[in-house]
């Protein structure tokens, strides 16, 4: 926001050099960008936050200043001269979307010169960045920098009908805008009509075919009042942002309106003639903000700030802000009502922070020590590091992604499709209106951003929540989960889940069944279980299965996804030191024949039940189905280490083990040594 030295004196006497005043107003929350001086002003360049609309005019910035520097302010009354006849008997003004528009407010003035605006009016536009235009449109853009609120001036004989419909834009509609770029309409917008079209986009900019020209006799002065989030949704389809969408963006003052309106009539007839006709037309209604009083408790100033304020001072910079004592005074505390231009008011921490602010942040002393209080970190927060930690030395990187998905990208994977689905309203955007119920689409879909834009193969992970709604057996819930995606094969991915698993649980079991998740290839999707508790699952994706093949996915990917709740069952996180064995080990090898529906878990749990007391390790090298193999029928090989911790074993000691490890797969599921 540039605000100009010679304009904020005509509303408040400063005596104090404009560095002296930029750094007050820095402190006060108005940083300042930069000071630019001209040769007959000085401009400061002023970073105004999205909660303070107010200071988006020079009025507002007045108001500060005034406050800072104890010195009132002097804002014009605005009552221009009328004449002529009434605005009524010329023009009409009706409103078909209050949502969009809830106010609006016109004037008209006859029989005005349009010309260039006084040298006074062209200096200070001009200092602040706007090139003047003409004496109207100067005008229009002199009250939008003075108080903050957009107008728009129309050549009211171009308009057909001579009247004003505020509406929806309707499916195919376009308009040429004062920058003579054609933009398609939808009906999401707000638009300014004639009988025939749109003359105007509702609080962004006008239409060209409007527009103030050298041959304009009579004028009709908007000033409106746009719904905040329809203007930010205008501004951005149409990638069309203006001082106007900004300030409406923010939401204005309506108490203005009709003062914005009376003041740029006024400065119009000044500069190009002309008759105001008497009165206005106001269609909708003007919805005055009326805040409840807030109770400000005199103690919290001292324990917030941390300094004695009193309360006379308390009383006396809220006044100076325009915030209203309501009643009378108690000992302990006040009630006070904000004013209407100050809508980010709304509890008693406000009106705290707004006695700090002006009281002065650099005259709160910096004696106090801050508490440093030791913390030991959670369970949950031990895990998620170590969990951190084994993912990215596998060389996977850590992802945030969005919380919504669309029901599109829900379906890439549906591991719960009977737990209902948890909408939001209204939807977030293009990011969807459904809470995830799984991490992995959001990864896939980042997964294949990725791929798009040239980063081939990206391996990604994220640690955070799922939303399931509440089914008859359930109860709605939100589970922790570790989800990680790759372009790894089945194994690998078994591989790093395994290492996840035994750095939180190092005598953990991670073992498997068949998973009936529909985006998994046929045979190669697994339900997890840690130590027999339900864990989550691991698998290849289909890349033609339903969800998934809209993706175009250029290679395969295998994913998984666990609950984290078992991990802190199992949780031991306390390193246990082993010697390093010092007596040699012996690897066998064993290839099985089994029939099909005997899984890898079921074979590992008797191997390991049967192999004796030397068996150290049981490792699955390969399965194996095809030539050689009889139809139902399939082949696992698979490793064991044994070793004695006191002497070498022999030889006969491993054929030992090694026997009984066949009987034992042969009379317990039929496994023949292939």
């Amino acid at each position: 926001m540039n605000v100009s030295w010679n304009w904020l004196a005509d509303y408040v006497s400063l005596d104090l050099p404009a560095e002296e005043l930029a750094d007050r107003l820095t402190m006060s929350g108005l940083n300042l960008e930069s000071i630019d001086v001209l040769q007959n002003d000085t401009v400061l360049d002023l970073e105004v936050t999205s909660n303070r609309p107010d200071c988006l005019g020079h009025i507002g910035v007045a108001r500060e200043a005034g406050v800072l520097t104890a010195r009132p302010i002097t804002i014009p009354e605005a009552q221009p001269e009328t004449s002529g006849g009434t605005t009524s008997d010329v023009t009409s003004v009706s409103i078909e979307c209050e949502d969009l528009c809830p106010a609006y407010i016109a004037r008209v003035i006859r029989g005005v010169k349009i010309g260039p605006s006084p040298d006074w009016m062209q200096d200070r536009l001009r200092a602040i960045g706007i090139a003047p235009v003409n004496n109207v449109v100067d005008a229009t853009n002199y009250v939008l920098m003075e108080c903050g609120q957009p107008l728009h001036a129309f050549d009211f004989n171009k308009l057909s009908g001579r009247r004003i419909v505020v509406r929806r834009a309707r499916e195919g509609e376009s308009l040429q805008a004062i920058d003579h770029r054609e933009y398609r309409l939808d009906p999401e917008m707000c638009v300014i009509a004639d009988d025939r079209h749109p003359v105007a986009i509702g609080g962004v900019m006008g239409g060209a075919e409007t527009e103030i020209s050298e041959e304009t006799a009579d004028l009709l002065i908007e000033t409106a009042n746009f719904q905040p989030l329809s203007i930010h949704h205008t501004a951005r389809s149409l990638k069309l942002h203006s001082p106007s969408s900004y300030r409406f963006e923010r939401k204005v003052n309506d108490r203005q309106l009709d003062w914005a309106s009376r003041r740029c009539c006024e400065l119009i007839l000044q500069t190009a003639g002309g008759e105001l006709l008497e009165g206005s037309v106001l269609a909708g209604t003007i919805r005055e903000w009326e805040p409840a009083p807030i109770t400000y408790r005199f103690s919290q100033t001292s324990r917030v700030l941390g300094i004695d304020v009193s309360a006379d001072k308390v009383q006396a910079i809220l006044t100076r802000l325009g915030v209203e004592q309501v009643g009378q005074a108690k000992s302990e505390s006040a009630d006070f009502r904000p004013p209407a231009w100050r809508r980010d008011l709304t509890r008693e921490i406000d009106l705290i922070e707004e006695v700090a602010r002006i009281h002065g942040y650099d005259q709160i002393p910096e004696d106090r020590p801050i508490p440093i209080v030791a913390r030991t970190p959670s369970l949950e927060e031990r895990i998620d590091e170590r969990l951190r930690s084994v993912l990215t030395a596998a060389g996977f990187h850590e992802a945030i992604t969005f919380s919504f998905v669309t029901e599109e990208t829900r379906g890439i994977f549906t591991p719960h499709p009977d737990a209902p689905q948890l909408k939001i309203t209204p939807a977030a955007g293009d990011y969807g209106d459904e809470l995830r119920q799984s991490l992995v689409p959001g990864l896939i879909a980042a997964r294949a951003e990725n791929s798009r834009r040239g980063n081939v193969n990206a391996e990604l992970f994220e640690i955070a929540r799922a939303y399931l709604g509440a089914a008859p057996a359930d109860p709605a819930s939100q589970p922790r989960r570790l989800a990680f995606v790759g372009g790894r094969s089945f194994a690998d991915m078994r591989g790093v889940i395994d290492a996840a698993a035994h750095s939180i649980c190092p005598h953990s079991a991670v073992t498997v069944a068949p998973a009936d998740v529909p985006q998994f290839q046929a045979g190669r999707g697994a339900e997890l279980f840690l130590n027999g508790e339900f864990w989550g699952w691991l698998g290849e994706l289909d890349p033609a299965a339903e969800g998934v093949k809209d993706l175009k996915l250029r290679d395969e990917v295998c994913v998984c996804e666990i609950n984290l709740q078992p991990l802190h069952h199992f949780a031991d996180l306390i390193g246990q030191a082993r010697p390093v064995p010092e007596q040699p080990a012996i690897s066998r090898d064993l290839n099985f024949v089994l029939d099909e529906k005997v899984t890898w878990s079921e074979l590992e749990q008797v191997v390991r039940e049967s192999g004796g007391a030397h068996l150290e390790a049981v490792e699955f090298v390969e399965q194996y189905r095809g030539k050689h193999i009889p139809a139902g029928k399939k082949s696992y090989v698979l490793s064991m280490l044994y070793r004695a911790g006191d002497r070498t074993l022999t030889n006969e000691e491993v054929d030992a083990d090694q026997q009984a490890i066949v009987e034992a797969c042969g009379k317990r599921l039929g496994a023949v040594l292939r």
